[in-house]
């Protein structure tokens, strides 16, 4: 079994280089003229592609194979009183970013926020979302990465969540293919358990993300032994491997907040597990304060800790 790690948007190693600068909308209105506005909308998705290059760069240096786009990487490409033709401008350097990640064989993906909300009991909210994912794709697409993903959450409970679930299923069904077919859902720590999610994405036939911090937060009393098996069956018909959200809480075990590091005996002890479930293949998206720079010290604390792994490169192991 075969284990790549890997990290979130932002390299903490490469000092002030950033792919998510933004521009306001406060500050974008104060501009005078309409070509003031483009231009600073230019410079700063400019800005924002040049250090997604360095970043990925300095991913292939480093053999990190797995990696989450942000997706703040083109501002107000979605807001309803700009909405600019960003791909006009800069389709040459979404496909020549596209090609960097295709020859590398790297796995990306991408986590819109926590406004992104499918089952909303606010109309508004939906028909955001929507524009929202959309726009995700549209970049997707412009990178030319077929297999490029969008991890969200089931979202709302309001109204129960018999009713909160069909709402998801109806209002997703009422989405184009191109964004259900890059969907991955994942279960959160305070309204949908692992469980649930699990039933959801046999439902529609999407994947599903296991986020193992998030199942010990919020829980029914299932054991992640009995759906861990089942979880990686919705990947069956992908090409891309499972996936795993990977978290170590703050303070105490059930801490939302995000620890700088890994713990590395509950990683050990989680993916020994998974072995005993399964003969896969799988990625884990290494959510940590320290980024990169935790998943570099995990890598050092396992070989501590189990010598006996093998150890392929710097971001993959096999057990």
């Amino acid at each position: 079994m075969k284990i790549r790690l890997g990290y979130v948007a932002i390299a903490l190693n490469l000092e002030k280089v950033t792919s998510s600068s933004t521009l306001t909308y406060a500050r974008y209105t104060k501009l005078n003229t309409k070509d003031e506005k483009i231009k600073k909308l230019k410079d700063v998705t400019y800005s924002n592609i040049e250090a997604l290059e360095h970043i990925l760069n300095y991913n292939i240096k480093n053999n990190i194979h797995f990696y989450r786009l942000t997706s703040n990487l083109v501002p107000l490409a979605t807001h309803p009183d700009v909405m600019w033709d960003y791909i006009k401008y800069f389709k040459c350097d979404f496909e020549y970013i596209g090609k960097i990640i295709k020859n590398s064989n790297m796995r990306v993906d991408l986590h819109p926020d926590q406004f992104n909300v499918i089952n909303s009991i606010r109309e508004e909210v939906v028909k955001n979302t929507l524009r929202n994912l959309n726009t995700q794709v549209d970049i997707l697409e412009a990178m030319n990465l077929e297999n490029g993903k969008m991890v969200i959450h089931i979202g709302s409970g309001q109204g129960g969540k018999e009713k909160s679930i069909q709402k998801f299923i109806d209002n997703l069904n009422k989405f184009p293919n191109r964004i259900k077919e890059r969907l991955i859902l994942e279960n959160d720590d305070k309204t949908f358990t692992a469980k649930e999610v699990l039933e959801i994405c046999k439902k529609t036939n999407i994947p599903m993300v296991l986020d193992v911090h998030h199942h010990i937060c919020k829980n029914e009393g299932e054991n992640i032994n009995d759906l861990l098996s089942d979880i990686f069956n919705t990947w069956k018909e992908e090409e891309l491997p499972p996936k795993i959200h990977f978290s170590s809480p703050k303070e105490f075990e059930k801490d939302r907040k995000h620890s700088d590091y890994i713990e590395p005996e509950s990683f050990i002890k989680f993916i020994e597990l998974a072995k005993e479930k399964s003969s896969k293949n799988f990625d884990v998206m290494i959510e940590a304060k320290k980024k990169d720079q935790a998943l570099f010290k995990l890598m050092q604390d396992l070989k501590k800790l189990r010598p006996n792994y093998r150890y392929l490169d710097e971001s993959t192991i096999e057990i």
